[in-house]
């Protein structure tokens, strides 16, 4: 039976709240899977499992699955298309501690791997941050226009805040781009699937509050300068910073290199 005709089986209504797309495509299934390259004793956390295309296969390769899924509706088609060692956990991961949830479990390495509904992607991955799960690595399906900030690099027009803050968890790639054709409903956009490996050694910084706070405010208005974002920090001490890559303050915060911003976040600090 396809995924289709489980759906009309279960009389299964899609709900526009929950950004709720099914993939319906074997071949980028298995492409994410080979690309993400599970090790036997590992541990998948999956947000949105929906009518588990993707579950059934990370079940197969990995340890174990946890699998979080705020729709109780999905359950009869759900319950069918998983493996044994997965667990779904019927609640919505932003309200969930997930440290508390994995601990019964024993493994050697942690991979966050999920196909994100695109409201609330980024929400997500912060809560991956900075509650400190110590996830090695994220492999997301997201809408393309949100992984390319996530991947962005300086001097491209995604790139901003965001981009600067994950790169300092993260090197991150793009793996492959999927079509908005594989997905039941059809979305109104294409994505990408990204691949987010935390790193083995961020840049020091003397406050990471600090840092993030920087950021946030040099992009506050992507158009003007640093000058103009940054009116209330100590301007000489950045001005130095900049001099030292023959720069100056009229420079725009979309220029900057994360090694800039860490070097400028420690001057001020």
């Amino acid at each position: 039976m396809n995924l289709k005709e489980k759906i009309n089986e279960n009389n299964f209504s899609f709900k526009k709240k929950y950004g709720q797309n099914f993939i319906n495509d074997q071949n980028i299934i298995n492409s994410i899977i080979e690309k993400s390259q599970i090790e036997e004793d590992t541990l998948v956390i999956e947000v949105g499992p929906g009518a588990g295309s993707l579950t059934k296969k990370l079940g197969i390769v990995s340890k174990n699955v946890i699998a979080y899924e705020i729709d109780k509706t999905v359950e009869p088609i759900l319950r069918e298309n998983i493996e044994d060692n997965t667990e779904i956990i019927y609640d919505d991961f932003l309200n969930r501690d997930v440290n508390s949830d994995i601990k019964k479990y024993n493994y050697k390495h942690l991979v966050f791997i999920s196909n994100l509904p695109y409201y609330i992607t980024t929400p997500i991955i912060i809560k991956l941050i900075e509650e400190n799960i110590p996830v090695e690595k994220i492999v997301v399906m997201v809408q393309k226009e949100v992984g390319d900030r996530f991947k962005a690099k300086p001097k491209t027009k995604a790139y901003n805040s965001l981009s600067v803050y994950l790169n300092y968890y993260f090197d991150i790639k793009k793996l492959i781009d999927v079509s908005r054709n594989v997905f039941i409903p059809k979305p109104n956009v294409d994505s990408i699937v990204v691949l987010m490996e935390r790193k083995k050694e961020k840049p020091y910084l003397k406050d990471e509050k600090v840092f993030f706070k920087l950021i946030r405010d040099s992009f506050t208005q992507k158009r003007k300068t640093i000058k103009n974002n940054l009116k209330g920090y100590d301007l000489e001490k950045i001005q130095k910073v900049l001099e030292n890559y023959n720069l100056d303050l009229t420079v725009r915060a979309e220029a900057l290199p994360i090694e800039i911003f860490v070097e400028i976040a420690n001057a001020i600090t």
